[in-house]
């Protein structure tokens, strides 16, 4: 793999003596969609405000591009774009005018990079109209465009898709995937949304009571789910369903035509060769995908999502 852009060295933030954060560990590299999970009061938000230098950090380090964020700030954090929920922009302005405006903060910004943001977020036909003609899509995908004006190497994105219908939803989905396939951006996504970030994302990290509790991809998140829940067709039913009951520990449950219940992955061609070998006609057997959702609450538990 590629050297990192964004890497977190024994990140730790102490508040009133209180740890938040315990030490955290990972990197982010270019092209990838990352996603930063967490329940309420996880330290999620006071990572990410450490990540860009908005928070001083008690120990460790954020090193961008090869920069630190707490010796080097200024060079350290040019290579950083984003957007926190609904962006704020002057709706009596045009977008084009919003984004001109924006464009005189950092040097070396041109009209030909303004153009080139603007058909990324697939704004073209809009870009002249007043920003308060703008849907709240329209504003995150401006936002975006602002966030990429002055070619960030990493674009961190918090609740990109707060406030929007489902349409919208995807509209901004497939910008972020774009940015990551096309620009090369590493893009930090933040998001309550668990069946967006399953789609939207490449690697997940989740973060519990300030420790990094799992990263990994979210094909292997979903993989490593040990338990399934399988759906049986088969016949005679009752028989099939008397047999289960001797040879599984869980429950089994019939529902409409199929018995219902639940199993390690390895374990199921062992039941469906002693099911057939008891003469039992097998139908159908369906294997339930498991979720992120799943596999979150496997490792966190139940609660809220910030």
């Amino acid at each position: 793999m590629s050297e990192p852009v964004m890497q977190l060295k024994n990140l730790k933030k102490t508040i009133s003596g209180k740890p938040i954060i315990k030490g955290l560990d990972f990197e982010i590299y270019s092209g990838e969609v990352f996603g930063f999970l967490g329940p309420n009061g996880a330290g999620k938000t006071t990572t990410i405000r450490m990540m860009v230098g908005l928070m001083s950090m008690t120990a460790g380090d954020v090193i961008i591009k090869g920069q630190s964020v707490k010796t080097d700030f200024k060079n350290a954090v040019r290579h950083v774009g984003g957007i926190v929920e609904n962006p704020e922009m002057y709706p009596f302005m045009t977008g084009w005018k919003n984004l001109v405006h924006y464009s005189r903060m950092m040097p070396g910004i041109s009209k030909e990079r303004i153009h080139e943001v603007v058909r990324l977020v697939g704004l073209e036909k809009r870009i002249k109209d007043k920003v308060s003609k703008y849907s709240l899509g329209m504003r995150q995908r401006l936002g975006i465009a602002q966030a990429l004006l002055h070619n960030p190497s990493i674009l961190i994105l918090d609740e990109p898709t707060n406030g929007l219908d489902p349409s919208g939803i995807r509209e901004i989905r497939s910008y972020i995937r774009r940015l990551a396939a096309e620009e090369g951006v590493a893009v930090i996504v933040s998001s309550h949304i668990l069946s967006e970030m399953e789609m939207m994302c490449d690697r997940i990290g989740i973060i519990k009571n300030g420790d990094l509790v799992s990263i990994q991809s979210v094909d292997d998140a979903l993989q490593q789910s040990e338990q399934k829940e399988v759906a049986l067709e088969a016949h005679p039913m009752e028989k099939a369903f008397e047999i289960l009951q001797q040879i599984l520990e869980g429950p089994v449950t019939q529902h409409k035509d199929e018995l219902v219940f639940s199993i390690r992955k390895t374990e199921i061609p062992n039941v469906i060769q002693k099911l057939v070998e008891q003469n039992i006609d097998i139908y159908s057997v369906n294997v339930n995908r498991s979720t992120l959702e799943d596999k979150f609450l496997d490792l966190i538990g139940e609660g809220s999502i910030e």
